[in-house]
C-alpha cells in the first residue's frame, strides 16, 4: 500500500484501502479480487462516479494516464505482449460495482487457449467470473470464499501482499527505490 494514503479509499461501497497500490491526484489502482488472468488490476477514479461521462476532463485524463502507467509495470512483470483494457460503463454493460473502473489485463499469445480462446475473456468479464460486487458482498459476510468452477477468490491477505509488491515494482519503474 502506498505510504501516502491518509484517508480510506472506497470502490463503490467497499473499503479497499489495503488493496490499493498506487494513487494519483484523481485515481487509484487496486488488485482484483477475482483476476481473470495474472496481473488483472482495476484503475478507478478517487471520486465515486458510476459512469465514465460523469468524470471531469482532468479525472478522465488522470484515469487513462494511470492505465498507461500500470501497463508499463504489468508488461515488465508479466511479460505481456498485449493488454485488454475494458470499461463496463453502466449496469447494462456488465458493470457490477457502481463506480467507474478500468480493467487492465495483461495478455500473452495463447493465454486463453485452455479456456476456449482469447475472446472467452469477454464472456468472463460479463459473467459470474467478473461479478466483483457479488464477491465483495460475500466477503463481508464470510471469513473465506468458496471456490467456483474455474478459480478461487483470493484472500484479503493475498491481495494486500500483491498490492505491496506492485507498489514496490511501480516505484522501481518511476526510479524511486
Amino acid at each position: 500500500m502506498p505510504p501516502n494514503m491518509a484517508k480510506p479509499i472506497y470502490f463503490g461501497p467497499f473499503l479497499v484501502t489495503s488493496q490499493v497500490f498506487h494513487t494519483t491526484p484523481h485515481s487509484f489502482i487496486l488488485t482484483n479480487l477475482r483476476p481473470l488472468l495474472p496481473g488483472h488490476t482495476l484503475v478507478c477514479p478517487l471520486r465515486k462516479c458510476q459512469r465514465l461521462s460523469d468524470l471531469t476532463p482532468p479525472e478522465v485524463t488522470d484515469l487513462f494516464l494511470t492505465v498507461q502507467r500500470v501497463q508499463k509495470t504489468l508488461k515488465r512483470l508479466y511479460q505481456a505482449t498485449a493488454f485488454n483494457v475494458a470499461v463496463q460503463d453502466g449496469k447494462d454493460a456488465g458493470q457490477t460495482v457502481p463506480h467507474v473502473h478500468v480493467h487492465v489485463i495483461p495478455r500473452q499469445a495463447k493465454d486463453m487457449d485452455s479456456r476456449g480462446g482469447g475472446d472467452k475473456l469477454y464472456e468472463m468479464l460479463e459473467g459470474d467470473e467478473g461479478d466483483i460486487a457479488k464477491e465483495l458482498v460475500e466477503r463481508e459476510k464470510q471469513p473465506t470464499f468458496k471456490p467456483d468452477s474455474e478459480r478461487t477468490d483470493r484472500s484479503k491477505e493475498e491481495m494486500e501482499a500483491e498490492a505491496a509488491w506492485l507498489a514496490d515494482e511501480m516505484a522501481k519503474d518511476d526510479g524511486v527505490e
